[in-house]
């Protein structure tokens, strides 16, 4: 949905509660309503990349942001993907690359076997979301350690600790 009073409306119906903010499992309903099944930790981790209050929920504005991080990764797919419905890594990486990520080989081979569910080589649309919503979740956490904005941070273990956490999916 690019629109934004259809966004509104959207945003609206699924705010039953009408307290402005909408949680996991209203967001997990909504989109799978428009054919997105995902698990409810993925949809918390989307929450987490676009809460920028930190309530925990999400408002209009958070959630304008996510559909656009959405419409791109979905866009970035249906660029590639040709008709087959999933993207072999390849594509992946031409797509990570379109959406704006720069990943080198033993990190890119080792997030696509991580999100590749049923270890084909084939990557659907739900995957690759997950996948994305991982490297933007990362990226986000890393540029917050990353103070200075040289791309090298220095990580204590309960440092690493804290960003793994936050990255689960």
């Amino acid at each position: 949905m690019e629109n934004t009073s259809m966004l509104r409306e959207w945003f609206e119906r699924v705010d039953s509660e009408k307290t402005g903010n909408i949680t996991a499992i209203q967001l997990k309903s909504a989109l799978a309503v428009g054919n997105l099944e995902f698990p409810l930790s993925v949809v918390q981790q989307m929450i987490r990349m676009y809460d920028f209050d930190r309530n925990g929920t999400m408002s209009f504005d958070e959630f304008v942001g996510l559909n656009k991080f959405l419409l791109k990764v979905q866009q970035a797919f249906s660029d590639l993907e040709r008709g087959l419905g999933y993207l072999v890594p390849d594509d992946v990486y031409k797509g990570l690359v379109k959406i704006g990520f720069s990943l080198d080989s033993p990190s890119f081979y080792t997030v696509c076997e991580s999100f590749d569910q049923k270890k084909n080589g084939k990557i659907r649309l739900d995957d690759f979301i997950c996948l994305c919503i991982f490297v933007q979740s990362a990226r986000n956490l890393f540029n917050s350690f990353d103070t200075t904005k040289q791309g090298r941070v220095t990580l204590d273990f309960n440092q690493l600790v804290y960003c793994t956490a936050n990255c689960r999916i």
